[in-house]
């Protein structure tokens, strides 16, 4: 059955909450450990059906975010999403009260308890309401930026589509570009700041009930992490700004040198070199083309799940009118199977997506055997370990996408993770300042962002863009509307990433086999367990950046990117 063939019937949700508390009864009053792990089988498999019509929902409004019939569907499970979630609460409750939790503990693992005990910590029924309105307020963000139409080079384009513009050789037209794309975030800014104020405060307003002094507290909770917190995130932040961002003064040095310009500003950046970025030498159908080729050359295992995807056809890439911006992906549990959502625009982006979700896809692929939901994916740090490796793991077949500019190409993959991980703590220093500040002001917030931005980012020039230079530039990130607290997951894993990199050009038999553990491993342990089982320093060990950053500096070193 292709994508195209799943069926979607909407979630009765009286009904499925009827049955489920139905078997919540008979869970709570079971007179064995058979019995009770039987009506757990039950359970998962209708939250598997829950979810995967949910999944089927985001994917399809996704795709098309005018679309009718699923803008409705979306509006419903924003609604109804909150209830599933209260009843996952009642079902955690009865699950950590057991009787039998030693033997269910035996049998599925103390991780799983460990999962319930922190959601818990994360709901009541009071906050419904809160939840819901969270959900509307995020689609409305979602829809807003899929509405963007931007005249530029005599035709209408999204925000995907202006990407290449902003990379163009031509300074003038890359200056340009990047202006028109500002200029839709100027003239939404009244809107963008009333949805965000409306999030923080809500959140806020979450906390508080919850018994918690502010969102901070609840938002790490809400992810899943167990294992560290704000304090442990705060001292990464600083072994960057000591060790990351010395070397991103130079990388932009040397940006700037190579494309012959006294100042780099802001526009600038998206340009590598003067004789053009790499870019992938065809289409949407040779890429995944080449992509079938690289996966079944890299393992059976890549073959055998690529395969899969090209035949089921569970990859939207293109990017079109109405399309919601950005990448990810997801899971049809029903089904067993991922799915890739991407908006290709011709720039080196496009592999990069493709391979970070293959990452995601293949993880979750390798994982599906498990038959406790928890399991499947881990904590979404570890998530972000299979993508950002994936990436680097696929370096020998980037000849394929790019050909002559495979260098070009590897020489911008592996700065750019450099550079991004300083912007990536630069986002989460400003949500510890959001939502420990609730009543900031959007002025306050913007001007908060400008100096956070500067401490990590020194060398950022916004030139003459007074509404990049107030602090404006954050509105496009997705996750700090969406997902508070996420964005350091991938500065995290970009570290763990890089060893694997590391490993790779050292023994990549050795390296691809402990890739493959950690991606059927799933979820079934904790993000720090999971490091430690992939053979990986943990990020949070005060020489990991040091002893990543080394060989990384060495090996752009050895290259002469003046000549590109």
């Amino acid at each position: 059955m292709r994508f195209e063939e799943f069926e979607y019937l909407r979630v009765d949700m009286d009904e499925f909450e009827r049955r489920f508390k139905d078997l919540l009864d008979g869970f709570k009053n079971a007179d064995s450990f058979e019995l009770q792990d039987s009506i757990m089988t039950q359970i998962n498999e209708m939250r598997n059906s829950f979810e995967t019509m949910h999944s089927l929902v985001s994917v399809r409004h996704s795709i098309d975010t005018n679309d009718e019939f699923y803008d409705k569907e979306n509006e419903y499970y924003d609604n109804v999403s909150p209830v599933y979630q209260g009843l996952i609460d009642s079902y955690y409750k009865e699950l950590v009260a057991s009787k039998y939790s030693k033997e269910l503990e035996q049998k599925w693992g103390k991780l799983l308890f460990t999962i319930a005990e922190t959601a818990l910590k994360t709901f009541d029924q009071s906050i419904i309401p809160d939840l819901q309105e969270e959900n509307k307020l995020t689609s409305h963000y979602g829809k807003l930026l899929a509405s963007a139409k931007i005249e530029f080079d005599g035709r209408i384009n999204n925000l995907s589509q202006m990407a290449p513009y902003t990379q163009s050789m031509d300074r003038k037209t890359r200056k340009s570009a990047s202006e028109a794309v500002t200029s839709f975030f100027e003239d939404n800014e009244k809107e963008l700041d009333e949805i965000y104020d409306k999030l923080v405060k809500l959140r806020h307003q979450m906390a508080l009930k919850l018994g918690y002094e502010n969102y901070v507290k609840l938002g790490y909770l809400r992810l899943g992490r167990s294992e560290y917190g704000h304090e442990e995130v705060a001292v990464f932040r600083k072994q960057v700004e000591k060790n990351l961002v010395p070397i991103t003064v130079e990388l932009r040095k040397r940006q700037a040198d190579r494309l012959g310009i006294e100042k780099l500003m802001y526009y600038d950046e998206n340009l590598e070199f003067n004789s053009g970025n790499a870019k992938p030498k065809g289409d949407r159908e040779w890429m995944v083309k080449h992509a079938s080729t690289m996966y079944a050359e890299l393992s059976p295992e890549t073959k055998e799940f690529f395969d899969f995807m090209v035949e089921k056809n569970l990859l939207d890439l293109d990017s079109k009118p109405g399309k919601r911006a950005g990448g990810y992906c997801t899971y049809f549990a029903d089904y067993k199977a991922p799915f890739i959502f991407a908006n290709f625009n011709g720039t080196s982006h496009d592999v990069d997506v493709l391979t970070h979700e293959a990452g995601h896809a293949f993880q979750v692929y390798s994982s599906r055997q498990y038959q406790v939901p928890e399991y499947m994916w881990p904590t979404l740090e570890a998530c972000e370990i299979h993508s950002m490796s994936m990436e680097f793991l696929t370096w020998p077949w980037m000849n394929l996408f790019f050909e002559n500019d495979e260098t070009k190409y590897k020489f911008t993959h592996l700065a750019s993770g450099v550079l991004f991980i300083p912007y990536g703590v630069t986002v989460d220093e400003f949500q510890h300042f959001v939502y420990e500040n609730p009543d900031a002001t959007p002025e306050e917030r913007k001007t908060q962002w400008r100096e956070v931005e500067k401490k990590y980012l020194p060398t950022k020039d916004y030139e003459d863009s007074a509404f990049l230079e107030k602090g404006g530039f954050w509105f496009r990130q997705g996750h700090i509307f969406g997902n508070p607290f996420y964005y350091i997951d991938y500065t995290l894993a970009q570290i763990c990433a890089y060893q694997f990199w590391i490993k790779y050009n050292e023994n990549p038999k050795e390296a691809w086999q402990d890739y493959l553990n950690l991606c059927k491993a799933g979820g079934s342990q904790p993000f720090l367990e999971l490091v430690k089982f992939a053979k990986l320093k943990s990020p949070f060990e005060e020489d990991t950046i040091k002893f990543v950053s080394e060989p990384i500096k060495v090996w752009l070193d050895k290259i002469d990117d003046k000549q590109m």
